[in-house]
């Protein structure tokens, strides 16, 4: 079997195409995908688009399927929903999640699939990657029951984060962002709302993911004595500032980072990075995460819309990317 297909590569900073992409056979423990849907992660692959990675993280942030080095060519991207058309039976027509960049099919092994549960449409399971990262972060800052926790940045993680956090018996949530219309996706969420200006003192814990300096330091002063604020925010080549003044050091506040890129140290002995995929498309179950979903272009529409979201022009959450079933094609 060999096949032919699509691919997003970003030709220089600031401009990307649709490249063909040749596929090997897939081998006997290997499977052939067929995308139906992706989604573009509108942190980290922003900033790759705009060509904004840091040279000494050029490793750390390679996708697992990333073909091509940074700044560009590169092909880049993490959040892919197809069905399997060909490998081991057992998987054969399943709709499964993949890390892999924006591609209309693609050959990758057996193992580095996931399959999508009943109850989680391909629409939402576009989030795993996202809900994963989410996971991986209460991993790291073990919230407790009865916690008073804020969410600064309404942006996907933000929100991820938000939800799963209102699972927690007892746990007070109030997301946290500049923009009022944000208010609505919190109350579909089931959380509170404040803009910045209110956001609620004494904290038990604070998550930031919204790549600002002036919504760390929001968060660090909402802490509550012996507080941590979780850094979720990806900032690349751009400064960050942050005053450790006042209060800082005699409250014994805490700013610590969580990455998805290792399991949390609270699971890794316990926990795959597979374990947490397979946890993520579970949660997915829960409808809510629907409200996150707000925006959608086909595939070959898809340079054009990476730049309008890089640039700031293509508002919304998770926007998704279709893929029509001909753009693939596979014989044997």
């Amino acid at each position: 079997m060999q096949g032919k297909a699509d691919a997003f590569w970003l030709r220089e900073p600031g401009a990307g195409e649709i490249r063909p992409v040749t596929l090997p056979p897939p081998g006997p423990d290997e499977v052939y995908v067929r995308t139906t849907r992706s989604a573009i992660s509108r942190g980290a692959e922003a900033l790759v688009f705009r060509g904004r990675v840091p040279t000494d993280q050029y490793q750390a942030m390679r996708a697992p399927f990333q073909e091509g080095e940074f700044p560009a060519p590169v092909k880049y991207g993490y959040l892919s929903v197809g069905v399997v058309e060909a490998g081991p039976p057992a998987l054969v027509g399943c709709t499964v999640f993949c890390l892999h960049p924006h591609q209309t099919a693609y050959v990758v092994p057996a193992d580095a699939v996931t399959v999508v549960p009943a109850g989680v449409p391909e629409t939402r399971a576009v989030l795993t990657g996202i809900v994963e990262t989410a996971v991986n972060a209460l991993w790291d800052a073990a919230p407790l029951v009865g916690d008073r926790v804020a969410v600064v940045g309404a942006g996907v993680l933000g929100c991820c984060v938000a939800r799963l956090l209102t699972g927690i018996p007892g746990v007070e949530v109030t997301l946290v962002d500049v923009d009022p219309l944000r208010a609505s996706v919190a109350a579909a969420l089931g959380v509170g709302f404040a803009l910045p200006e209110d956001t609620p003192v004494e904290q038990d814990l604070v998550f930031h993911t919204s790549a600002t300096s002036a919504g760390l330091q929001r968060s660090l002063e909402s802490l509550a004595a012996d507080g941590t604020v979780v850094e979720l925010s990806w900032y690349g080549h751009d400064a960050t500032t942050l005053s450790l003044g006042g209060s800082f050091h005699s409250r014994r506040l805490s700013v610590r980072a969580s990455q998805v890129g290792t399991v949390a140290p609270a699971r890794r002995g316990r926990r795959t990075p597979a374990d947490r995929l397979t946890l993520a498309l579970d949660l997915l179950r829960d409808p809510a995460f629907d409200v996150l979903l707000t925006g959608e272009s086909p595939f070959e529409e898809l340079p054009r819309a990476m730049a309008l979201l890089a640039s700031g022009g293509l508002p919304g959450l998770c926007h998704s990317i279709s893929y029509p079933a001909e753009e693939a094609t596979c014989s044997a």
